[in-house]
């Protein structure tokens, strides 16, 4: 059978994306190739959260062509919903699936033709239609206008020469009501730390992002979905399951609501892992609740012996999930926590719903829990009209609270957004020596707090790295708080143990095993 390569870009819930596309071509019976160049058809997972997402994504269409010149290639994920005609107009691309029709995508490759004339005929290609005549927008900022439609091709893309004869399968993304779902490993963890997306979609509206209107609305993966995938991991020897969204506090949210009916269903047969009638059946009072319900239920009705949180945004870090994390040894003690600016005013044009003082309150509270956990932050600098007096509010903040690590991001307009539409941008040049000072910060906090462990036992999973130094061999491991741990030696993956820090060397632990793997003993 041909040979096909999926090729991610971006956050987590893009390389989730990116497993469950590889579960659905393995289930039509094709093999994946080793690299883009040996595949027959070369699908682009594609991220839009930044101009330079964009570019990104352009430039492996053109290396993908270049070396593989037989390939179809296939473009997906958000730039694609974003910017349909923009990717045709691209020599070398062959269909444009947009995440509204993701959960279709293997069907759609691999039977292009019969899968284009059911869409055709059931209504649901008419991207192209829609584009030329979208519906009027009460609002030049708004991206979505009201009841769906596309957006004005001019008011988000580049100005480019567009072709129509490529096949281009995207639809209204706030009827979407799919959710892919399939564990997902970065290259170097493989077999180790697998990821599990268990929502997608936001329904918030920060106007710097571009995320809600390519993602949709907010959407949980059904409680007994998240219980079977993460038994099936457990049953095949994982340690640790890291789970994740793109607003992943609100897990759960939109279950006590009836979804709403999409205004175009695909005839066809769902390929992918989603939610399936099994799924949809009675739920239980756990699967209606909140975040903190779909923790407690892993706890009580899996076996997984660490269970990882990605980001959670601070008004969804409660009283009730701070003790939680704190008080069970099963949770690894890790909490990113987005901040994006320590400026009220900045945070109000941001359309954030905290304000500073309720984000250092969160902070302070969960460090107070647990004085030895990993707290993180997504920091934005450049925000336009961000003046030196707000940018020194945020160096402030930062310096006085108790981060371990920072993602630092200089602002980029995103085409269609209110925040791109603001007077005030701040200049390029000013904005990065703003991220180059909060990275020296970040690197300054993450340093004294690696040093703090000198001398002390850590627990850590092994990973499926082996490296070596002045000092001769080591496994890399990550600790429970979120520190890169050289552990000297050889030692298979995937094993949790204990080990003595000796040393901070190149942004990482260096120490030894103490106390072999043994669950009892932690």
């Amino acid at each position: 059978m041909p040979g096909y390569y999926v090729e991610n870009f971006g956050c987590r819930a893009t390389q989730a994306d990116g497993a469950a596309l590889e579960r659905q071509f393995e289930e039509r019976g094709l093999a994946r190739a080793s690299n883009p160049g040996q595949a027959s058809v070369v699908i682009l997972n594609t991220c839009t959260v930044t101009a330079a997402a964009d570019q990104d994504a352009r430039a492996a269409i053109r290396r993908v062509r270049r070396q593989n010149p037989g390939a179809e290639i296939v473009v997906t994920g958000c730039y694609a919903q974003r910017a349909p005609e923009e990717i045709a107009a691209l020599p070398g691309v062959s269909l444009v699936i947009g995440n509204s029709h993701k959960h279709q995508l293997a069907e759609i490759v691999t039977d292009t033709s019969g899968a284009k004339a059911r869409a055709e005929e059931n209504g649901v290609i008419a991207a192209l239609q829609a584009l030329r005549h979208p519906k009027a927008s009460s609002s030049p900022n708004r991206l979505a206008p009201e009841g769906g439609g596309f957006v004005p091709l001019g008011d988000l893309t580049e100005n480019r020469e567009r072709r129509t004869e490529n096949s281009i399968f995207v639809s209204d993304i706030f009827a979407h009501t799919e959710l892919l779902a399939a564990p997902v490993f970065d290259a170097a963890n493989e077999r180790t730390r697998p990821n599990l997306k268990v929502q997608d979609g936001c329904d918030n509206r920060c106007s710097f992002c571009v995320i809600p209107y390519v993602r949709g609305q907010s959407r949980s993966l059904e409680m007994r979905q998240i219980i079977r995938e993460v038994n099936g991991l457990v049953e095949s020897g994982y340690r640790e399951v890291v789970i994740s969204g793109i607003n992943l506090g609100r897990w759960g949210r939109d279950l006590n609501v009836k979804p709403r009916t999409p205004n175009l269903r695909p005839q066809t047969p769902d390929l992918s892992q989603t939610q399936t009638p099994e799924v949809r059946g009675p739920r239980s009072d756990a699967a209606l609740g909140t975040f903190e319900s779909l923790v407690h239920t892993i706890l009580s009705e899996t076996a997984l012996e660490k269970l990882r949180i990605s980001s959670v945004e601070p008004m969804d870090w409660s009283d009730e999930l701070i003790s939680l994390v704190a008080s069970s040894p099963r949770i690894a003690k890790h909490a990113h926590v987005p901040m994006q600016s320590g400026s009220d005013a900045v945070l109000r044009r941001m359309h954030r719903k905290y304000r500073p003082w309720h984000y250092r309150e969160k902070i302070e509270k969960i460090r107070a829990a647990m004085p030895t956990a990993a707290i993180g932050a997504d920091v934005m600098v450049g925000f336009p009209g961000e003046t030196d007096a707000e940018f020194e509010s945020t160096h402030r903040m930062i310096e006085e609270l108790s981060f371990t690590y920072l993602h630092v991001f200089t602002y980029s307009a995103r085409p269609g957004t209110p925040a791109a539409a603001m007077t005030n941008q701040v200049p390029v040049h000013i904005a990065r020596e703003r991220n180059r000072v909060l990275r020296e910060l970040a690197a300054e906090k993450k340093l004294g707090f690696m040093r703090g462990f000198v001398g002390k036992a850590v627990e850590a999973i092994t990973l499926n790295v082996i490296g070596h130094d002045d000092s001769g061999e080591f496994t890399e491991a990550l600790t429970d708080n979120y520190l890169k741990l050289r552990l000297r030696g050889r030692h298979e993956a995937n094993q949790w143990l204990r080990a003595r820090v000796e040393d901070v060397v190149d942004g990482a632990l260096v120490g030894v095993e103490t106390i072999t793997d043994q669950s009892a003993q932690r």
